[in-house]
């Protein structure tokens, strides 16, 4: 199966074809390299991760992959190197975990954009659980081959992605802020450049670095809200929407599974605020919040796991606007003939995750959007434009403020 990364990125390949440099890993963090009779391994470039790398004879390596810190952490078991051929021929490359087990099947690009899933006779699992380990084979030839869990999407991409939506008159870009290893964090304003609108909603992701099915469902989400449609229109004369794709750089780029470099799950975090990532998004929110002539309307936070799933505010708890939940998905679901969509209503109130966090601040719908690791993703493209056109018909038919 071959897909492409969208909206035309070839600052992803300039990015991770250059080895990265100090942007990929700071200081006292470049990744070892190994080599063989057939090829070179390394994780020199921005999102490359593994622990240990050895070469297990002239056709072999061995990579062991472990998180980025001995604190408890979810298992999204994140991995990302490159070789380089010495000469035309096939390598094995043993991917064993320190904990957790393998999660990602694994991809492959020669060019950063153009990826493809490693076929099934290329690919061995071994055990079960956290005991699994994989063994891939690969065919090289004359140019270097990147294999990762998943599609390799570092800020280069959401860079390029944000320069050609500012091309819209209805975006500005701006510097949110900082990330505790000075890496920029930029936010997205999609509103009618006419002004005077009240409501807004907040879109946020990569929270978690290896959680890409969510970025690729966000990007033609967003997209779709800056569509030529009539009812694109309507709604960016309506509603102010604020984006902050990459919440978390310093993760994606240095291949964490889960943490910032603080050691803190930023979807752990809102309330307590202590990071300087999450930091930004109580600001983002206190800006709204002392605006009197803005109102919160919605959150959607965008992340992945092993299914396609919504978790979000049960109907039986009031938010303003009533029922959008509800009818939001029932909506989508009826633009999905042949697709089941599926909610996971639940909430724990002062649990500091994002939809809570609004829920309980604000009383609005906060919603997790996750998308599946191996979700198809032509399929991902579709989800992500059908529940924003979904979205934003359900907000229309709400009561202005």
């Amino acid at each position: 199966m071959r897909f492409l990364i969208p909206a035309a990125l070839p600052a992803l390949f300039l990015a991770i074809s250059s080895g990265g440099g100090a942007s990929a890993h700071p200081a006292g963090a470049q990744q070892e390299t190994c080599a063989n009779r057939s090829a070179t391994l390394d994780g020199n470039f921005p999102t490359g991760a593994y622990a240990k790398c050895e070469a297990a004879g002239a056709k072999r390596f061995t990579l062991t992959i472990a998180p980025e810190d001995d604190t408890d952490i979810n298992c999204s078991a994140w991995y990302a190197f490159r070789l380089t051929p010495e000469h035309k021929g096939r390598v094995t490359v043993d991917l064993n975990y320190t904990k957790c087990g393998h999660r990602y099947w694994p991809k492959m690009s020669t060019d950063g954009v153009n990826w493809e899933f490693l076929p099934a006779k290329s690919v061995r699992i071994d055990g079960e659980g956290d005991d699994s380990a994989a063994t891939i084979k690969v065919k090289l030839g004359t140019t270097p081959v990147f294999i990762a869990g998943q599609e390799i999407l570092p800020p280069s991409v959401y860079d390029a992605w944000l320069d050609k939506l500012s091309a819209s008159p209805d975006t500005q870009r701006r510097l949110l802020g900082k990330s505790a290893e000075g890496r920029e964090i930029h936010a997205m304003t999609i509103a009618a450049p006419s002004g005077g609108q009240r409501e807004t909603v907040v879109l946020v992701g990569r929270q978690h670095p290896p959680e890409i099915t969510g970025a690729l469902a966000m990007l033609p989400f967003v997209e779709t809200l800056l569509g030529d449609s009539d009812l694109a229109k309507r709604y960016r004369a309506r509603f102010e929407t604020q984006v902050v794709p990459m919440l978390n750089p310093d993760g994606v780029v240095r291949g964490h599974w889960r943490h910032n470099t603080g050691e803190i799950d930023l979807n752990r975090d809102w309330g307590p605020f202590t990071q300087p990532e999450t930091k930004l998004m109580q600001t983002l929110f206190n800006e709204i919040a002392e605006d009197p002539d803005r109102q919160l309307r919605l959150m959607i936070d965008f992340h992945s796991t092993q299914r396609d799933i919504f978790y979000t505010i049960p109907d039986d708890l009031p938010t303003d606007p009533p029922f959008f939940t509800r009818d939001w998905l029932a909506r989508f679901q009826e633009r999905m003939p042949g697709y089941e969509v599926t909610r996971d209503a639940r909430h724990t109130a002062g649990r500091p995750i994002s939809k809570a966090y609004v829920f309980d601040t604000y009383g609005v719908p906060g919603v997790t959007f996750e998308l599946g690791d191996e979700t198809d993703r032509e399929l991902i493209k579709r989800i992500g434009e059908q529940s924003a056109l979904a979205m934003m018909e359900t907000l229309l038919a709400t009561d202005p403020k």
